[in-house]
């Protein structure tokens, strides 16, 4: 390990501690008022840096003293941290608590099985959860920002947490600002800083601006760059950044997503059922007179089976074996939640090109303003893509795979960059001392800044009818699916300092043509999306004519395409229906895009937005889903929450397909453990009414509850029914509730069936009784997992091996018991082999009944996930079986 990462290490344990560089005056960072107000050489003398830029032994100096820059707190928590973390759970902590009033009391037994179980289910719980995480974050470090720094006097690409206070960065259009910075020298400098001030439009930023407190000289983290160039000295890292305060507030109030909202609901509901079943058993037990000691562990033992307590470390896991499976087709979670909205999308906001097309272009055809061939558009078009700074968009590289010798001649003196609004960029060239400013860009917006066109070698006023020419000569192309420039020129009397107020009187030279054909694969994803419940929404920048050409032949409906100054005129209400109705917008700004988002979200629609492009980046901060590819704008990367490391629709269908399998095996596990667990605690409610003596001691209820929740550890390598992968999937509380009724009673029925044949036919002593009942009970609510797993008929899509393994495992393990040295030591006692009879009995007849309460329950379930006149079959097709991966 070089130096310099030894002191990142060390600094990232400071920082963890919860240590702060020490803030005097001499190297401390200034504020943003003294950065912005000082003399560039005092800025430079207070933070002892020079324009050469940083040793890599000063960097690793300071990196040490001001600590990494991360603009929130960073955590890395050492695992004896973590552990403890699980522990206080509130359940957790209250069965800790009765284990050591047990052992003041004298029973030590008891206070040992009830510690144990709880030691043996956090350990179980930290170990699956801390392997899944360490994975995750094995996959987040592959998409880590970078900053373009000056060090030993060379221009270097470094991790962003590594920049510090005194470096020298440099910054091009695209970039992520790394750091708060006072500007050294601007080109065209624009600055997106919606995140710091809400602002839609692009600030303008100049190294030359008045000090002041406008900061008009100063780029702050968490901005990014729209257009121009500019090199920047860091004043600021970290939390002592303008964007610090703001993420420390956003750690502590992370925004609520659609499986939080659900498992908050259930919280809910899990919490009112324990509290009332609960207190009903202790109250019943003080009334009969028992021991309170006893029934308060008998009660808190309850909640916790009750509770589904492995749900964390179920959840976990299986969104981080998706997440693995995810990367494994090309697809990368930042966050784990994220997975889980993943799935719920059901519209997908997304550009044609590089998704529906291949979004490589490649130059077809070069003509002059009446559409015939001409070269003179192409050379023009050539010298501006050649010269101009930035990131060149796909057209640029088409042009350049087209050399002109003639450009060789040419110096480029200015530049007017691009920008979303005016939709054209402008570049001055010189040849012996003639300067021309050359422009290309939307044949709309050009051909508006025209005042005379070429024709046949001179030049004349652009006329009504020769401008009209024009314009059909553009739709025409348009039509045919091809993407349109215009180029334009005129000479200019000084060499730099043109504005955009100089792209006027332009002469109009000609169009130039660029195909990007559909894919071939872009229909299929297309029609396999919509089948799987997702509606695939086109927002292009494009002209309407191209758009409705490519999404016409992907099968996109076009028959209404829906213009941006259309959007404009809308009021919200409005723009909600006319969003939900239509498919294709053209001509849209980054602003209309946010609008469409918000107002498919205003209709309940969970939305992903596919963006790769600096203008994109608010519409994936506004998206339930932002998705970008791998390579994009770091802005983008930055933005998105989910990144595709090919752009296609089949590998983000795919994504979405894992999505759903993780929910779906979260899903099953609440489903299971609420029916299940609830039967279990209605049947010991009742019979404390009726039994001189507790139904189940304390310590074998935590004992049969950790048998049953280890049994479904497995749960996240489960196969995954087909009906959770054709729509997108939310949690429904009413299905968890209904389940946790009609099951749980079920259960409970033929508890009570177990007691009064233990009672009446077996005579049985209270050993007796608890050992048949922990039996019973672990054995019926075990192996209905092989029922409640499916939507199906259980022979329809066996379960994944590890978690037949686990099932059978543990039933016979709770045959084994009152046969082990230990049963004794638990209080259990061998059964009578008259009793196995009666026991295969009660499973098969209770799995029949509860298949056939399953299937009524699931009819909800069906009738809201496949259309009406499809076919309900337990029969699934095998194209359509989704297999989940062994961890």
């Amino acid at each position: 390990m070089s130096a310099f990462r030894r002191s990142a290490a060390k600094a990232r344990r400071k920082h963890a501690a919860g240590l702060k560089p020490a803030q005097g005056d001499e190297g401390a960072q200034p504020t943003r008022d003294e950065a912005a107000k000082a003399l560039l050489e005092d800025l430079f003398r207070r933070l002892k840096a020079q324009e050469s830029g940083l040793s890599t032994a000063e960097a690793a100096e300071r990196l040490d003293h001001y600590g990494p820059n991360e603009p929130g707190t960073v955590s890395h928590a050492s695992p004896l941290l973590e552990f403890l973390r699980f522990c206080t759970n509130p359940l957790v902590l209250i069965l800790l608590a009765a284990s050591a009033v047990s052992g003041v009391l004298g029973e030590i037994l008891n206070a040992s099985i009830i510690a144990a179980m709880v030691v043996l289910s956090v350990v179980l719980n930290f170990f699956q959860a801390y392997r899944s995480e360490k994975a995750v974050r094995r996959l987040r470090e592959q998409m880590a920002p970078t900053a373009t720094v000056l060090r030993d006097g060379q221009w270097l690409d470094l991790a962003r947490q590594e920049v510090v206070p005194g470096d020298v960065i440099r910054l091009s259009a695209g970039d992520l600002v790394p750091a708060d910075a006072r500007l050294l020298q601007s080109r065209d400098l624009h600055v997106q800083e919606a995140a710091l001030t809400g602002e839609s439009m692009p600030a303008e930023k100049s190294a030359t601006a008045p000090p002041g407190v406008d900061s008009d000289n100063l780029v702050f983290l968490g901005t990014s760059i729209t257009s121009g160039s500019a090199t920047a000295l860091i004043y600021a890292t970290g939390r002592d950044t303008a964007f610090g305060d703001i993420a420390d507030r956003l750690a502590l109030r992370p925004p609520e997503t659609e499986f939080d909202r659900g498992a908050r609901r259930f919280g809910i509901l899990i919490m009112e059922t324990v509290f009332f079943l609960v207190m009903f058993i202790l109250l019943v037990n003080i009334g009969m007179h028992r021991n309170a000691l006893e029934s308060l562990l008998f009660a808190v033992a309850l909640a916790v089976g009750l509770t589904p307590e492995f749900l964390p470390m179920i959840t976990t896991v299986t969104l981080s074996a998706g997440a693995v499976r995810m990367a494994r087709k090309k697809v990368i979670v930042k966050h784990l939640a994220a997975i889980q909205n993943f799935g719920s999308i059901d519209v997908l906001c997304t550009d044609k090109t590089g998704t529906l097309t291949a979004g490589v272009m490649t130059l077809a055809q070069s003509l002059d303003a009446t559409g015939e061939l001409s070269d003179r558009p192409l050379v023009l078009a050539y010298l501006n893509s050649r010269f101009e700074t930035g990131i060149k968009s796909p057209l640029d590289a088409a042009i350049l795979q087209r050399p002109a010798p003639a450009a060789d001649d040419y110096q480029k003196t200015d530049e007017i960059p691009f920008d979303f609004e005016r939709r054209m960029l402008s570049v001055v060239v010189e040849k012996n001392a003639v300067y021309l400013l050359i422009t290309k860009g939307a044949p709309e917006t050009v051909l508006a800044a025209c005042a005379t066109v070429e024709s046949q070698g001179t030049t004349v006023r652009l006329s009504s009818e020769a401008r009209v020419r024009s314009e059909e000569v553009y739709r025409s192309l348009s039509v045919h699916g091809f993407r349109v420039l215009a180029v334009a020129c005129r000479p200019v009397d000084r060499r730099e300092g043109l504005t955009r107020a100089d792209e006027r009187d332009l002469t109009f030279v000609g169009f130039l043509t660029f195909a990007d054909p559909p894919v071939e694969s872009a229909a299929e994803a297309v029609a396999a999306m919509n089948r799987d419940g997702v509606r695939v929404k086109v927002l292009t920048g494009d002209n309407d004519l191209v758009a409705r050409h490519v999404c016409s032949e992907v099968n996109i409906p076009t028959e209404r395409v829906v213009l941006g100054d259309e959007i404009d005129r809308l009021g919200d209400a409005a723009l909600a229906h006319v969003a939900e109705e239509c498919d294709v917008f053209a001509r849209v700004s980054p602003g209309q895009k946010n609008r469409l988002i918000r107002a498919l979200k205003s209709r309940s629609h969970v939305v992903g937005f596919l963006g790769d492009g600096i203008n994109d980046a608010p519409s994936l901060h506004q998206a339930d889903v932002g998705i970008s590819v791998g390579n994009a704008v770091d802005v983008a990367k930055d933005a998105a929450e989910i990144i595709l490391l090919e752009k296609d629709l089949q590998v983000l269908h795919s994504g979405i397909i894992e999505g759903r399998k993780a929910f779906g095996n979260v899903f099953k596990y609440l489903l299971m453990g609420t029916s299940s667990n609830f039967g279990n605690m209605f049947s010991m409610a009742g019979a404390t009414l009726f039994l001189p003596f507790l139904p189940m001691l304390p310590t074998q209820i935590l004992l049969n509850n950790f048998l049953y929740d280890l049994a479904q550890i497995t749960i996240p390598t489960d196969n995954v029914d087909p009906i959770y992968v054709r729509r997108p999937q939310r949690w429904d509380i009413a299905i968890i509730r209904n389940f946790m009724l009609l099951i749980g009673p079920i259960s409970s029925i033929y508890d009570f069936l177990t007691f009064f044949i233990l009672l009446r036919v077996f005579k049985a002593s209270e050993a007796l009784f608890h050992t048949g009942w922990f039996v019973e009970s672990l054995a019926t609510q075990t192996l209905v997992l092989f029922v409640i797993r499916t939507v199906g008929h259980p022979w329809s899509d066996p379960p994944s091996k590890p978690l037949t393994i686990t099932t059978i495992a543990v039933v016979l393990i709770g045959l084994a018991l009152p046969l082990s040295p230990v049963s004794a030591k638990l209080g259990f006692t061998p059964l009578p082999p008259v009793f196995f009879l009666f026991l295969a009995l009660a499973i098969v007849t209770y799995l029949v009944l509860v298949e056939l309460a399953k299937r009524r329950l699931m009819g909800r379930l069906l009738a809201n996930h496949i259309n009406p006149d499809q076919e309900i079959s337990a029969e699934v097709p095998q194209a359509h079986k989704v297999t989940g991966a062994e961890i």
